[in-house]
């Protein structure tokens, strides 16, 4: 019997987006065991989808998702293999031309977030950073000017918007080397601009020009800022609790492919906030 779908899970439309790139990966495995083989591909991404927007623990996913134990068997494999990142980078090019935009892109914007990390997460990957007095890690994202992901790089939250700025840079010019222009903060220094042109990017810096109080959208940087928030609706996102800084962007990986196959299939997630009923 089948059971009841999750507003997570994928829809068939979605899954036709990701199943030829799983199905050939499978392809190419030996003869399947332990996990491998057990269950369906589709059920393994939708366990993946469900844990990361609910933030459940690996243990608790639910009993008519497979276990915790395949689900992050894959989640590992698929980090350490790169299949996680060969799978999001399909779906951004089918966005941009989808939006009347050239397949890759020729502008990124660059930010960084600091969020705090859970008890257990090993203290040699942690920092503080010292601007925003965050403990933890810091997550650097570069995306294009739709608010697609292009590159993710995760720190200690005390290493330097500078250090996370040359990483992202250097990664941006070795998947996408297309883009030639860098927009980013105040907190992006020389440094970055210097590595930026030896690559053959431009980084501008782009500051607030008023004095208004409080949050104010600032034209170009704004993008990356929505991204930032967007993700925290994946609450395994909000705070990290993973021991490898590899698998919180893996995370970040999934999240934003679950965000692109509802964009490409015009497609919605129900959010979990409380939307006038009292929960009891």
């Amino acid at each position: 019997m089948a059971r009841q779908a999750y507003s997570t899970d994928l829809t068939d439309a979605q899954w036709a987006l990701i199943e030829p790139f799983l199905r050939a990966w499978k392809s190419r495995r030996p003869s399947p065991s332990g996990h491998e083989g057990r269950y369906e591909m589709r059920e393994i991404v939708n366990a993946l989808f469900y844990q990361n927007r609910t933030g459940c623990q690996w243990a608790l996913l639910p009993h008519d998702l497979p276990p915790g134990s395949a689900a992050y068997y894959y989640f590992g494999l698929w980090r350490d293999d790169g299949t996680d990142q060969a799978i999001h980078d399909l779906l951004p090019c089918q966005a941009r031309e989808r939006a009347g935009r050239a397949e890759d892109p020729t502008a990124v914007v660059l930010d960084t977030q600091s969020i705090k990390t859970a008890n257990h997460v090993p203290a040699a990957t942690t920092g503080k950073d010292a601007g925003k007095k965050v403990p933890g890690r810091k997550r650097g994202l570069a995306v294009d000017v739709l608010g697609l992901i292009i590159a993710v790089v995760v720190t200690a939250a005390s290493a330097t918007d500078n250090t996370i700025g040359v990483d992202l840079l250097d990664k941006v010019a070795e998947h996408t080397p297309t883009v030639t222009r860098a927009w980013v903060d105040a907190g992006f220094k020389d440094e970055v601009m210097i590595h930026g042109a030896v690559l053959g990017i431009t980084v501008e810096q782009v500051r607030r020009t008023d004095q208004r109080p409080g949050f104010v959208p600032v034209a170009k940087r704004w993008v990356v800022e929505q991204v930032h928030g967007t993700l925290m609706l994946h609450r395994r996102l909000v705070r990290d609790y993973e021991s490898l800084p590899a698998s919180t962007v893996s995370h970040t990986l999934w999240a934003s492919t679950a965000n692109l196959t509802r964009r490409l299939t015009g497609t919605t997630t129900p959010t979990w906030r409380n939307t006038g009923k009292a929960l009891v």
